[in-house]
């Protein structure tokens, strides 16, 4: 991985990336924080993390775009918006005009631009790196997400109570501005067969339109027709179960001590999902099925025992286990996609499966927060771990997941991964 590091514009993503993400989590802490001190009640914590999510879902309309504008651009203006955006929050406090409503209304709209950032670092991947580079190119890109998210996670509230979440919101902005000098100096090739983009070239608004809509086609096509929309399933119920789990889980952490054990349990899977992709690079020799199946299966177990024991060290130190195989996952999967479909649809795939995913987690959330009032926040728990072993149970019995070899044979051919026909390069919109 060190290697990595002697490329100059891996270095400035990866550097973007840590940034960027730090200020993700200082905005999420946060808000979270405001909407229930604004709102005084759960409810507004539980709305405010459905409006956070919601956007994931929307993300694949995101992808044509990414895939016919300069990465560089994409990247550095969605940094300046959100950091702009970000100012909102101080400036209404001090004219006295912040309320819950305020911090409902800026968090959807900060979240909707950050599904630009995700595929857009996906597509630029794949030209910067080499492929046999890819694992540690995305493990290296894992750990800036989960290291930056584990440290404010097992911090946040020490740093709400030290400066505030108001005063949160004014570093926020700062992070954002450093992330977006980091991203001018990036310099991404095009990818293989796209033109360059070309505005005011005098297409009307209908041929615009017609063309976005026949490349978001390409995207969902490209997926649907490949093993990819089994993956899909698989990580969507996964997602929908974590929605519920995370609505519950502050009612659940209260009951073996408070807001600390909240943290903990937080920190705790999130670390592990640290450890996990750092650990993707030794682990490639595998296959993926053998790592899904036996992975999953691991996670799910360790998460149910977890549930079911009782006692907190021992709580903290399984849901820690349970996070480890899903992060060395999402790391190979991520290298996996990179490798076998063409780069000029990347943005479009990744943001495919990105709302396919992650999308099924606000759902998740708002069924998590009833289900925890009838039937207990014990039982919705419960469920997540079972989310774990379905996906373990889909790789097991479905032949062509069953199969699936690890990332440096993977023969895309067989598996539906090829170029869609539609998938022409066209003139830019």
């Amino acid at each position: 991985m060190h290697s990595l590091f002697k490329n100059r514009t891996f270095t400035r993503l990866f550097l973007g990336r840590l940034i960027t993400n730090a200020g993700d989590s200082a905005y999420t802490i946060a808000a979270m924080w405001l909407a229930f001190e604004l709102g005084g009640s759960s409810f507004y914590t539980g709305l405010a993390g459905f409006l956070t999510m919601l956007p994931q879902a929307f993300q694949f309309l995101a992808g044509p775009l990414v895939d016919r504008r300069q990465l560089r651009r994409i990247l550095v203006g969605t940094q300046v918006a959100q950091g702009i955006l970000v100012l909102a929050i101080p400036l209404a406090a001090m004219m006295g005009l912040l309320s819950v409503w305020v911090v409902l209304v800026v968090m959807p709209i900060v979240s909707l631009l950050n599904q630009f950032v995700y595929p857009a670092q996906q597509a630029a991947l794949p030209r910067v790196v080499e492929k046999e580079e890819l694992i540690e190119a995305n493990s290296a890109f894992s750990f800036a997400y989960q290291g930056v998210d584990f440290v404010f996670t097992a911090l946040g509230g020490i740093v709400v109570a030290v400066v505030g979440a108001v005063a949160l919101y004014l570093i926020d902005s700062v992070t954002f501005a450093i992330a977006a000098l980091v991203f001018v100096g990036v310099q991404i090739p095009p990818a293989e067969n796209q033109e360059h983009d070309r505005d005011g070239d005098g297409k009307n608004v209908s041929f615009v339109i017609d063309e976005y809509r026949a490349q978001l086609a390409d995207g969902i096509r490209y997926v649907r027709g490949s093993v990819l929309v089994w993956v899909l399933v698989g990580s969507l119920v996964v997602n929908a179960t974590i929605g519920t789990a995370l609505a519950v889980l502050p009612a659940y952490a209260n009951t073996y001590g408070g807001p600390d054990t909240y943290g903990f349990i937080l920190a705790a899977v999130t670390g592990g999902m640290l450890v996990g992709s750092l650990s993707a690079t030794p682990l490639k020799r595998f296959s993926l099925a053998t790592l899904s199946i036996g992975g999953f299966a691991f996670s799910g177990l360790s998460w149910l025992a977890a549930v079911g024991i009782g006692w907190l060290p021992a709580t903290v130190a399984l849901f820690f286990l349970s996070g480890v195989p899903v992060g060395a996952t999402n790391v190979i999967f991520a290298a996996m996609i990179q490798s076998v479909v063409p780069e000029n649809l990347m943005g479009r795939v990744s943001s495919v499966l990105a709302s396919g995913s992650v999308g099924a987690m606000p759902l998740g959330s708002l069924l998590g927060g009833i289900g925890g009032d009838a039937f207990g926040n014990t039982m919705v728990m419960t469920s997540a771990g079972f989310g774990f072993m379905f996906i373990a149970a889909c790789w097991l019995t479905h032949p062509l997941l069953r199969s699936l070899a690890d990332v440096e044979d993977l023969r895309s051919e067989r598996y539906g991964l090829t170029r869609p026909k539609r998938a022409e390069p066209s003139e830019s919109f």
